[in-house]
C-alpha cells in the first residue's frame, strides 16, 4: 500500500525539451484515482493544482497530492498521506516541499526549503534542520517533477533527464517514452503514451527489487494526464487508475 501511494509523487521525471508557454494544468484542476494492491482495491488518491500564493515573499504555483486507504484497509493499515509542492510561476524550479506521511504505525513529517539561489535544499523535521544537500539549479521535488513533465511535448522515442531531491539526496532521474497505447479506465478510453522511468536510483523498495518496474500511461494530447501507473516490486504489484478529471478553471469552458 505504501508503495502505491508513493507512485503519484514519483511520476516521472524529466525532460530536456523546452516547456510549453500554455501549461495544461492550472488552479481548479483535480485528478482522482483508485489505488490497488495486485487486483484488490486499497485506497484513493487525488492530484490538485491550487490557487497561486506567496511563498516566503515570492509568487508560487501550489500542487497537492492526497492519498487514503479504504475503510476495510484502515482496520489493519490506515493511510492518510499529504504531499504539497510550491514552484516558481515559470515552472523552472521548486521553492518548497512538504510531506506528511501517516501509514499504520509509521509517521513522518518533513519540510524541504530550497535556497534563493537554487543551490542547496534544506530538510527540516519538527522545526529542526536535519539535512542539507547541494543541488543543481533547476532542481524539483518528486511531486512538482510530475507537473514539469506535463509541460513538455511528448513523442515515442523521447528520452529524459533532470535533477530531483527530497532533501536527503539529489539524483538525476531518467525515463523514456516507449510506445503509444489505447487504454480504458473508469474515466473512459484514452489514447496514451507509455513512459518508463529508470527506477535504479529511486531507492526504497525499488532498490531492494532487482526486477522492479514502473510504467506510466499519459494522455497523448495537450492535457498530458497520467491515467494509469503500474509498478512491480519485491512485495507485489501496485497500480493506480484515473477515475475522474476536473479541468482548470480557465479551461473549463473549452
Amino acid at each position: 500500500m505504501k508503495r502505491v501511494l508513493a507512485l503519484a509523487a514519483i511520476l516521472l521525471l524529466f525532460t530536456s525539451a523546452p516547456a510549453r508557454a500554455d501549461n495544461p494544468f492550472g488552479p481548479g484542476e483535480k485528478l482522482s484515482y483508485d489505488l490497488y494492491w495486485t487486483f484488490v482495491p486499497a485506497g484513493s488518491a487525488t492530484l490538485e493544482t491550487l490557487d497561486q500564493e506567496q511563498v516566503e515573499g515570492h509568487p508560487a504555483l501550489h500542487f497537492r497530492a492526497l492519498a487514503q486507504s479504504l475503510p476495510f484497509v484502515d482496520k489493519f493499515y490506515k493511510v492518510r498521506d499529504s504531499i504539497e509542492s510550491w514552484v516558481d510561476p515559470g515552472v523552472t524550479r521548486a521553492l518548497l516541499y512538504k510531506k506528511d506521511q501517516n501509514e499504520g504505525d509509521y509517521v513522518r513529517h518533513y519540510l524541504v526549503r530550497f535556497d534563493r539561489n537554487g543551490n542547496v535544499a534544506y530538510r527540516y523535521s519538527k522545526g529542526a534542520l536535519k539535512n542539507a544537500v547541494l543541488i543543481p539549479f533547476g532542481t524539483f521535488d518528486p511531486l512538482s517533477m510530475l507537473f514539469l513533465f506535463r509541460t513538455k511535448d511528448l513523442h515515442v522515442g523521447m528520452e529524459f533527464a533532470a535533477p530531483v531531491t527530497d532533501g536527503e539526496k539529489s539524483i538525476t532521474g531518467t525515463a523514456r517514452v516507449v510506445r503509444r497505447e489505447t487504454i480504458k479506465t473508469k474515466a473512459g478510453e484514452f489514447d496514451t503514451l507509455l513512459v518508463e522511468p529508470d527506477v535504479r536510483d529511486i531507492g526504497g523498495v525499488f532498490r531492494k527489487s532487482p526486477d522492479a518496474t514502473l510504467q506510466v500511461w499519459i494522455t497523448n494530447d495537450e492535457r498530458r494526464i497520467p491515467v494509469r501507473v503500474q509498478s512491480k516490486v519485491v512485495v507485489g504489484h501496485f497500480s493506480m487508475e484515473l477515475t475522474g478529471y476536473t479541468p482548470p478553471k480557465n479551461k473549463a469552458a473549452h
